[in-house]
């Protein structure tokens, strides 16, 4: 499914174009951030990659396919939980891939151990606190082995405990082989988990950089001032 190539994708509901072609090419490694300011089309861009919204315009190639051919997973800001227990929240997404009952508790068991959640596997999941959520939200997506996985500001409203645990589990799924691409307002978490940086405004790409060259360096206007708005310090970036 990689290299992922985007070409002039436009999403335009009612008239007004959130993704006005947009052309980005996704490599099958490490952790991509996307950022950009509000109304960028950040998580539009996410949904339309995994078939949640149909693009009024442009091309998905997923490395020569016209369809990511179901290896992907998305984890959203606020994930949905079933009125069950932790462990059946993970076992039942297994079930359309997973035929063997055995193999799915097995996976499901690893998984909870994984994310730190083996001793509430027992708790419905909705009692559960918004960082064990999303640890929980993330566990469900591992376990289906992704090729891609999704995370739309997966610490948002996260405190700052809660937010290393998740970044810890995103950076192990990252090692097991699973490319990341995922949206962030936190731009020290950026710095932190980002391979390569992604910038939209205006429902384009701007710039799409390696992280370390896209801080030093920032090539457009937009994302210059982007920086220096977001952080809370002056930058006067490298010549």
């Amino acid at each position: 499914m990689f290299p992922l190539r985007v070409s002039g994708l436009r999403f335009a509901p009612d008239g007004r174009a959130i993704l006005d072609g947009l052309d980005l090419e996704v490599s099958g490694e490490g952790i991509s951030v996307i950022l950009g300011p509000n109304g960028a089309g950040k998580t539009v861009l996410l949904r339309l990659l995994a078939g949640l919204l149909p693009p009024d315009g442009g091309r998905l190639d997923w490395g020569g396919a016209a369809q990511a051919g179901g290896r992907l997973a998305m984890v959203f800001q606020q994930p949905m939980m079933l009125r069950l227990s932790v462990f059946t929240n993970v076992e039942f997404a297994l079930r359309p891939q997973m035929p063997s009952a055995a193999d799915r508790r097995q996976r499901t068991a690893e998984v909870l151990a994984r994310v730190g959640l083996a001793h509430r596997e027992k708790d419905c999941a909705r009692l559960l606190s918004g960082g064990e959520r999303q640890r929980l939200a993330l566990a469900r997506a591992w376990a289906m082995r992704p090729r891609l996985l999704l995370l739309d500001e997966p610490t948002a409203a996260l405190d700052p405990s809660a937010t290393e645990a998740v970044e810890r589990i995103i950076r192990e799924i990252r090692t097991e082989g699973a490319k990341v691409l995922m949206t962030t307002h936190n731009l020290g978490q950026a710095t932190r988990l980002a391979d390569d940086i992604v910038f939209l405004t205006d429902g384009r790409v701007q710039e799409h950089a390696p992280a370390q060259r896209f801080f030093a360096h920032p090539q457009s206007p937009a994302a210059k001032a982007f920086l220096q708005g977001e952080l809370p310090w002056r930058i006067a970036f490298e010549r």
